[in-house]
């Protein structure tokens, strides 16, 4: 959900490139997340600010807990966490967590999660990178707009299943099943 979240700040933030990475390197006991996007960028005031739960530019809540809480998660991992930002040129989010530490969760359904920003926001660019150890997968939203041509939709159920599956077989090849 903090990625869904995260993500979602990126897309407010009118990015046009969202870069997703996930990587597991069971040698470093490390589970690495990062967001990077192309949108308006925050100044370093804006960057610390937006680390406090009680902080954010929505009007319809008043409090913005997607950041704070991806960073409380790492770093109740003995993670790290860090947030680069400049203005006009994008956003880097980016948390590292303990991979073996019990109060690690779950990683969850990262699947859906990119199914949804995929189809959902088809005018964005996605880059999903996801690792496990030494195997890799990529998908890249303008390599399939590419191949399907300008007047197709992510959303057609064919190309919408086609996603999907792309998605389920590339984790499955990367981790073997391994959850995470």
């Amino acid at each position: 959900m903090n990625i869904l979240d995260i993500a979602e700040n990126s897309i407010r933030a009118g990015a046009s490139l969202i870069e997703i990475e996930v990587s597991v390197m069971s040698s470093g006991d490390t589970l690495t997340v990062v967001i990077k996007d192309n949108g308006c960028g925050m100044s370093s005031e804006q960057t610390e600010k937006v680390q406090d739960p009680f902080y954010t530019t929505r009007i319809t809540r008043r409090v913005g807990l997607g950041i704070p809480f991806f960073k409380q998660a790492a770093e109740s991992t003995k993670g790290t966490f860090s947030i680069v930002s400049k203005p006009g040129k994008g956003t880097i989010v980016r948390a590292v967590f303990k991979l073996s530490h019990i109060d690690r969760m779950p990683l969850g359904d990262i699947t859906a999660t990119i199914y949804t920003l995929v189809v959902f926001n088809e005018r964005i660019h996605f880059i999903y990178t996801y690792r496990y150890n030494e195997n890799e997968f990529v998908l890249d939203t303008r390599e399939i707009r590419e191949i399907l041509g300008e007047g197709v939709s992510f959303s057609n159920p064919e190309v919408s299943a086609f996603i999907k599956e792309y998605l389920i077989s590339g984790k499955e090849e990367t981790d073997q099943g391994n959850d995470i």
